[in-house]
């Protein structure tokens, strides 16, 4: 419990890296599968989105 109330409460990470994976069962290795795959997908669409900006920063500075 939070030590007042309107302080965040901390959720568990779904996956942890280099974790124990023995005692998961199929559907467990599954399920972190999918939301690390959702995850990959929100880093690859971040990584675009910073790329277009140095792109468009770039030109914008570009002298020549």
């Amino acid at each position: 419990m939070a030590l007042f109330d309107d302080e965040p409460v901390k959720k568990k990470p779904v996956h942890e890296i280099g974790q124990d994976l023995s005692l998961l069962s199929v559907g467990e290795l599954n399920e972190r599968i999918s939301a690390l795959r959702a995850e990959i997908g929100r880093l690859e669409a971040e990584l675009s989105v910073k790329g277009s900006t140095k792109s468009a920063a770039e030109a914008l500075f570009k002298r020549g």
